[in-house]
């Protein structure tokens, strides 16, 4: 009896075996690794960390220094508008001028021309500036029509003329010849060193200007000479 009953429990299970989940996936291969792309990747992140490194260094290395951007005359000094700050990398064998220091440098002159464009160094200025060898510096007192009445500045090339003087005396045809005749070139090529710029300082008297020329050392006495007698007219030489 017992045995029916469990055969007649069992009579209604199927004997299809159960499916399987929804959840479950049919096995996939295993990927196939590059080692050598793996590789570059590291490399290139090392290449852009060293050069992020490079860049950071080399920034911590530069200064900021005195430039100058407009040319400045044998024994001037520099200025406010001559001058401006850039940033170049350091270097322990170039004499910089840091930024910083433009007060200090302000005191000082310089010893040749320098150009505008350039990176400002020590060597370039100078607490005193003497004149070159075989160089002379020589004052005059111009008149109005002895000197250009415009572009005459520190810095320029001018040529010098020795000028009949108006004595107003009756004298004959001679004197006047002899006036003609000693118009002649003293110096061909003479730089100013000192000029006036300020309207309130243009004038030595009513109607002089005083003008320092830097001529050639056996010029000056010539030079000095009718300079006395104002008999020197200036003429700015071309290319200035």
């Amino acid at each position: 009896m017992k045995i029916q009953e469990r055969t007649g429990a069992g009579a209604g299970r199927s004997a299809v075996p159960a499916q399987a989940g929804v959840g479950d996936r049919l096995p996939t291969p295993p990927r196939e690794r590059k080692p050598a792309l793996a590789a570059l990747a590291v490399l290139l992140i090392l290449v852009g960390a060293l050069g992020a490194t490079m860049l950071v260094l080399q920034a911590g290395d530069r200064i900021e220094v005195v430039k100058v951007t407009k040319e400045i005359p044998a024994g001037q000094s520099v200025s406010s508008t001559n001058v401006t700050s850039v940033m170049v990398a350091q270097d322990s064998g170039i004499h910089y001028i840091e930024w910083s220091q433009l007060g200090d440098l302000k005191k000082l002159k310089a010893i040749n021309t320098i150009p505008g464009g350039v990176v400002a160094v020590g060597e370039m200025f100078g607490s005193q500036t003497g004149v070159a060898a075989g160089k002379a510096t020589v004052g005059l007192s111009l008149k109005e029509g002895q000197y250009p009445a415009s572009g005459l500045k520190v810095g320029s090339v001018v040529a010098a003329y020795r000028v009949g003087s108006d004595s107003g005396s009756s004298d004959s045809g001679s004197s006047s010849s002899s006036s003609a005749s000693s118009n002649s070139l003293i110096v061909d090529q003479a730089r100013v060193t000192y000029v006036p710029q300020g309207k309130s300082d243009d004038l030595v008297s009513s109607t002089n200007l005083a003008v320092t020329l830097t001529v050639d050392s056996d010029k000056a006495a010539v030079l000095a000479q009718a300079a006395s007698n104002g008999e020197v007219a200036l003429v700015l030489v071309p290319g200035n």
